[in-house]
């Protein structure tokens, strides 16, 4: 793969500005686990294993009004996971090059671990939401809120949560994440929209483009499918997943290789 790291080194040497779109597999050099089909989601998750449960059948809002402590007990453990996980070296790579570039940097994800921010990225859309606001499950009119001092209680035996569950600070009733789920029409958008808006705005202005595409797969395309809709608009596409390398345009350069390890290789050539 030497020429393609070559190849890939020059677009984000040549590049102006930075885009970054990252889906599930940027977290796991970060150890967090890979929900790849049910059998991933089950290694990382024994007791859904021993019940018969799926990742899709567990990221349904309707257990929130149906059993609120199961659905608290699955994103309860991953709200605490996701607290307790420092972002790989990656991150810091990413940054350090949007910091070199005149157009800037900005990240367009679908995961919802708010490991960005974590790492000190400003500038980030979360096409799905994020784990770390919450929404009034009864639509009272709160809006969306940090969940910053929210604390679940889980049984890592049985994978539910104890009482007493996140509620609503303006109506006292159940809250739950605000993160688009499957088949979720109650999802407020409004916060992600507003990160959404400002993204465009900064995509649209780039002159230039290194995409960077981490960690996307093709079972929920909508990050591939940005990374390659922003670099047929003026950019060049660089995918890094090693289970679906493929890039469909000439213009692209596939790295079949994990985030962490394409990121460091890439960074020992811009700095050679």
């Amino acid at each position: 793969m030497r020429d393609e790291y070559r190849r890939a080194a020059e677009v984000l040497h040549s590049a102006d500005a930075l885009l970054v779109c990252a889906g599930a597999g940027m977290g796991v050099d970060s150890g967090l686990p890979d929900f790849r089909g049910d059998e991933g989601f089950w290694r990382a998750y024994p007791p859904y294993a021993r019940l018969g449960l799926r990742f899709v059948e567990l990221a349904d809002p309707d257990h929130f009004a149906d059993d609120p402590e199961l659905a608290w007990g699955f994103y309860g453990h991953r709200l605490a996971l996701y607290r307790a996980t420092r972002p790989h070296a990656g991150f810091d790579i990413l940054r350090a090059w949007g910091e070199t570039k005149p157009g800037g940097l900005a990240v367009f994800t679908s995961n919802v671990d708010g490991q960005f921010q974590r790492a000190g990225f400003a500038d980030v859309a979360e096409v799905h939401g994020s784990i770390h606001h919450l929404q009034c499950l009864a639509h009272c009119g709160a809006g969306v809120w940090p969940a910053d001092d929210v604390v679940v209680d889980v049984d890592t035996t049985t994978m539910r949560a104890r009482p007493p569950l996140p509620s609503c600070p303006h109506c006292g009733g159940l809250a739950r994440p605000n993160i688009l789920m499957f088949g979720d029409g109650d999802w407020l958008g409004d916060r992600s929209q507003a990160q959404l808006d400002a993204y465009t705005a900064w995509r649209r202005a780039a002159r230039s483009l290194a995409v960077v595409e981490l960690g996307a797969g093709l079972a929920v395309p909508t990050v591939r499918r940005q990374a390659e809709l922003a670099s047929a608009a003026g950019g060049t596409l660089v995918r890094i997943n090693p289970r679906e390398p493929q890039v469909r345009h000439g213009r692209g350069v596939s790295l079949p290789v994990g985030a962490l390890e394409a990121l460091t290789a890439l960074d020992a050539l811009l700095n050679s």
